[in-house]
């Protein structure tokens, strides 16, 4: 089993910075990758950005450029780091890790960008 608790979501206006977490717990070393995906209102979740054990990253076409996905093994901990945000990016972002053939979600955290 691994645990997730995301963290960092908050209001932040047009072309503004943001860094989220994702600390994980549990079985860590059976993670293979640390996704990040997204769910605007009414809308269905939306993948956002993957990085593998061996260091393979992979990101939306929306936020190729803008976002950042990257992981601190010592803390445990997985990074979104986010620029040039746009209303469009309003979302509640969580936090995914799949370890030995499954799927392990956080609770979700609030992005809102707005002037």
């Amino acid at each position: 089993q691994v645990q997730l608790v995301e963290s960092g979501g908050t209001l932040v206006q047009p072309g503004g910075s943001l860094r989220l977490s994702c600390a994980a717990s549990g079985r860590v070393f059976s993670i293979y990758a640390m996704r990040w995906y997204r769910q605007a209102p009414g809308e269905q979740r939306e993948f956002v950005a993957r990085l593998t054990r061996d260091g393979t990253t992979n990101y939306a076409d929306s936020v190729k450029g803008r976002f950042t996905i990257s992981n601190d093994y010592a803390k445990n901990t997985a990074y979104l780091q986010m620029s040039s945000l746009k209303p469009e990016d309003t979302a509640v972002y969580y936090c995914n890790a799949f370890a030995n053939g499954d799927d392990y979600w956080g609770q979700g955290t609030q992005v809102t960008v707005s002037s």
